[in-house]
């Protein structure tokens, strides 16, 4: 999915809550499982990245060009150690 797509698929979230046809949890889930899809399927360079190894970390997907970067990215995020931040790349 590319960005534009993404921003029109919120956009129409967004637009259905105003209208009163969905209410905020629904448009909450929606607006999530868009942006999970924006980062599985990004159409670029870059690619998504579990982390685990740090309790502040774990679970949190980042989306950059190598492994290291990832690393950095999360470690940046979580204000910890690159060190004790492990990253797995999703399929």
């Amino acid at each position: 999915m590319d960005r534009i797509s993404a921003l029109r698929n919120v956009e129409e979230t967004l637009g259905d809550l105003e209208r009163g046809e969905t209410d905020l949890a629904s448009a909450e889930e929606r607006v999530s499982s868009i942006l999970r899809t924006y980062a599985t399927d990004y159409d670029g360079d870059l690619v998504a990245w579990r982390a685990s190894g740090d309790p502040g970390a774990e679970g949190l997907v980042v989306l950059a060009a190598s492994e290291r970067e990832a690393r950095e990215r999360v470690a940046a995020l979580v204000g910890d150690s690159i060190g004790r931040v492990s990253v797995s790349r999703l399929a």
